[in-house]
């Protein structure tokens, strides 16, 4: 029995998470989480090599993870207790699920920092090119630390106000492709004018072929990374019970608009074959029509939006480390809340890893280079973490029969959709070893793995050693 006292009625433990997240910053961190670096840094080199078939691999790719975020969801619900899919996962499947969920989670969130942090230094550098690429990236790390130290309420209020510029200007972008599609704009640079037809009119819908389509699914995947971080708010939001559902169940909506709408307008705007796969297609394209003054807009809101997804990473991270230290995996130090309830040892802890990961930039020959290598590293480790909260899923379904008879947010297809996302996750891993840069990263991160399984075998032994001690005593 626990001898910390319960708080009053109308009162939090101020041993706890705070739950100072509402619905609308619930909503807008699931649409931020669902618009991230991916889309707007990553989908020209996707584009490149898919051609107008990357459309349907956003679409498929968020059909299948719509299924992994119902799972997810009707997990959580089915026991308010569950911190984050972390805990879900050691409750459900065991502790060693709990420990490579938890550190992986944290990995992925440190990898796509680093990402983020690289698009930034990208972003900057076109108001800026002869700014060394760390000034910017150690400036912002410093920024978002100083802010998550303050409170989660300041936390949602940053993501809710950079998921709003994400959201204003992705509604912008695909309005003014649809005028300059009816006004049928030509560009006083490239001379291509904006029309409907320029998706097919370039070697059609699939110009490199079957293979081309599947090369696009690499950094595809790396935009949805985040779709699931409304799992780590579960803590930290009010009525989860009403608040988690609203936000998975408009995913669908969020894909088909954010996504496939605004690619559309992109590549009706400037033909596919002359998006420049180094840089971000959203500024490019008002580069190529010759508005450089809608570039700049969109370079900043293409900048808060890498912004927005690293603020959640360093959020989620420090997050899992304080899940872990309660587990008793991770150091005692990460386990304590400063005088505002939030986890600050982790927080600076995830932060420093993020500036130690951004010397990518040094090591690799271009931005677009370190970016594709951090993101496919990224892409693998999350497809593992959706992994396992459908193994949690299936496990729960044979453990717990009684919590999924009454539950009210309900899995669509079950455990046959657990199979089928399972099957879908394994080809897309086949699809990493087809390039050289995405297949170098795929050989590589199963080391994070082995190295888990070391640290899992130590930190297990000790604890039944322990526990032994302990009952002689």
């Amino acid at each position: 029995m626990s001898d910390k006292p319960t708080p009053p009625v109308g009162h939090e433990d101020p041993h706890t998470l705070k739950r100072g997240l509402s619905q609308r910053h619930i909503q807008l961190i699931a649409i931020g989480g669902a618009i991230g670096t991916g889309l707007f840094m990553g989908s020209g080199k996707t584009i490149n090599l898919a051609g107008p078939s990357i459309i349907f691999v956003y679409a498929i790719i968020g059909a299948f993870l719509y299924l992994v975020m119902r799972a997810m969801g009707e997990l959580l619900l089915s026991n308010l207790k569950y911190k984050s899919f972390t805990d879900m996962a050691e409750d459900i499947v065991g502790p060693w699920a709990g420990f490579f969920v938890g550190w992986t989670y944290w990995f992925c969130w440190i990898v796509t920092g680093t990402a983020d942090v690289i698009a930034i230094a990208s972003y900057f550098h076109f108001w800026f090119p002869t700014l060394s690429v760390w000034i910017p990236s150690i400036l912002f790390v410093l920024l978002i630390m100083a802010l998550n130290l303050v409170s989660v309420n300041l936390f949602g209020e940053m993501e809710f106000w950079f998921a709003s510029i994400k959201i204003v200007a992705i509604m912008a972008i695909i309005c003014a492709g649809a005028v300059m599609v009816i006004t049928g704009f030509t560009s006083s640079i490239s001379g291509d004018v904006a029309a409907v037809s320029n998706l097919w009119d370039h070697g059609g819908w699939f110009p490199k072929g079957i293979f081309g389509f599947f090369a696009g699914f690499q950094i595809a995947m790396f935009a949805f990374v985040g779709i699931e971080l409304i799992g780590t708010t579960a803590a930290e939001a009010k009525d989860p019970e009403i608040n988690l559902p609203k936000a998975i169940n408009t995913i669908p909506f969020r894909i088909v608009f954010f996504y496939v709408f605004a690619l559309v307008a992109i590549m009706c705007i400037t033909p596919w074959s002359a998006i420049d796969p180094e840089t971000s297609p959203f500024v490019h394209t008002f580069v190529a029509v010759g508005i450089p003054a809608a570039a700049s807009i969109v370079n900043f809101v293409v900048l808060t939006s890498a912004a927005s997804s690293a603020n959640s990473g360093i959020y989620s991270t420090s997050r899992m480390l304080y899940g872990l230290s309660l587990a008793g995996v991770a150091p005692k130090s990460f386990g304590k809340l400063s005088s505002h309830r939030v986890p600050a040892n982790g927080l600076l802890f995830s932060c420093l890893c993020l500036l130690l990961g951004a010397s990518m930039l040094i090591i690799m020959p271009t931005i677009m280079a370190a970016f594709t290598v951090m993101t496919t590293i990224s892409a693998i480790c999350f497809i593992f973490v959706w992994s396992m909260i459908l193994v949690s899923y299936y496990v729960y379904r044979k453990k717990y029969p009684e919590r999924h008879a009454a539950s009210k947010f309900k899995l669509p297809g079950g455990v046959f959709s657990c199979w089928i996302c399972w099957i879908f996750f394994a080809i897309v891993l086949v699809l990493l070893t087809f390039e050289a840069d995405t297949r170098m990263a795929m050989l590589t991160t199963p080391l994070w793995f082995v190295l888990l399984g070391i640290s899992y075998y130590f930190s297990h032994k000790n604890h039944v050693s322990k526990r032994q001690n302990g009952a002689n005593n």
